[in-house]
């Protein structure tokens, strides 16, 4: 093939991918409008339709997590951002949001491993960084908790702590409302 010939068809490519994104970026806005308006079964309806055309349209993927995330359909959720991971393991937003869902679910450690992972691929990623300290407090709260029952309620020093740590420690990682990104 000629050089040429190669050119165009680069041409081309390049042509129809721009064509092609300003649809998705439609199609996408469509969709949030959709569900900021509270109709978000037919805006996840929307997303469906969208991703069977373009399964790695990967906006719309993580929008539908959201989606279900917000009407309480974390088991959902989590298949879609596992494999949003999956597909694209660079990004960090799905991490965060996974683990947000971790979280709820009070799965800590999971949450843990998916924030960690998020700030390899992003170390500036402020909800991930916030929503792990998050975390580290609850796993405290956890470990001081176990060491307190040890000792009977005994240990004045840890029970301080455990007090501390508890006014400190956001309500929302134990009701599982972490800051997702939208």
């Amino acid at each position: 093939m000629s050089a040429a010939m190669m050119l165009s068809i680069r041409w081309l490519c390049c042509v129809l991918l721009m064509l092609g994104a300003p649809a998705r970026a439609d199609t996408l806005a469509d969709i949030e409008t959709l569900h900021k308006q509270g109709q978000t079964e037919q805006a996840l309806q929307q997303a469906d339709a969208a991703i069977a055309q373009q399964p790695r349209a990967a906006q719309i993927r993580f929008l539908k997590g959201v989606m279900l995330g917000d009407v309480g359909r974390n088991g959902e959720a989590i298949e879609v951002y596992v494999s949003l991971t999956q597909d694209f393991p660079e990004l960090a937003d799905p991490y965060n949001n996974l683990a947000v869902l971790y979280a709820a679910d009070g799965h800590l450690d999971a949450a843990l491993q998916a924030l960690q992972q998020a700030l390899r691929n992003d170390p500036k990623h402020l909800q991930a960084r916030e929503n792990l300290g998050d975390v580290y407090l609850a796993l405290a709260v956890r470990a001081w908790t176990a060491a307190e029952v040890q000792s009977k309620g005994e240990d004045a020093k840890l029970l301080r702590k455990l007090k501390q740590a508890e006014t400190i420690v956001p309500k929302s990682v134990q009701q599982g409302s972490l800051r997702k990104r939208r």
